[in-house]
């Protein structure tokens, strides 16, 4: 498997996540429409199953090289696991950053 990193391009990344570059949705088909838009319980949903796919892909990796398979390097494998130690960490920033946001939150006076 060739893994080659790709620079970041901020154009892309904003419209996958269906908004302009002023941070405006694309579209706004109808009001009241948020079946069409995309919203963060979506964005989450989708990163923590990217993030759990890339440990099960680590986790096979690492099944293949303890059981000798010639086809799977360890480079790869190596590579599959800091990928998802990676995703995982930022998974967890993420968790963190947000229970420290629900705390201000509560803890704001009335």
């Amino acid at each position: 498997m060739d893994l080659k990193l790709k620079p970041f391009d901020f154009a892309s990344a904003v419209a996958r996540a269906g908004l302009g570059t002023d941070g405006r949705p694309l579209s706004t088909r109808g009001v009241g429409k948020t079946a069409e838009a995309p919203s963060f319980q979506n964005a989450m949903t989708q990163a923590l199953k990217g993030v759990s796919e890339s440990q099960h892909e680590a986790e096979r990796l690492q099944r293949e090289v303890q059981l000798d398979n010639p086809t799977v390097s360890l480079e790869e494998t190596m590579i599959a696991m800091q990928k998802a130690q990676i995703g995982f960490q930022a998974t967890l920033q993420v968790r963190n950053r947000l229970v420290q946001a629900y705390s201000d939150i509560m803890n704001m006076p009335v």
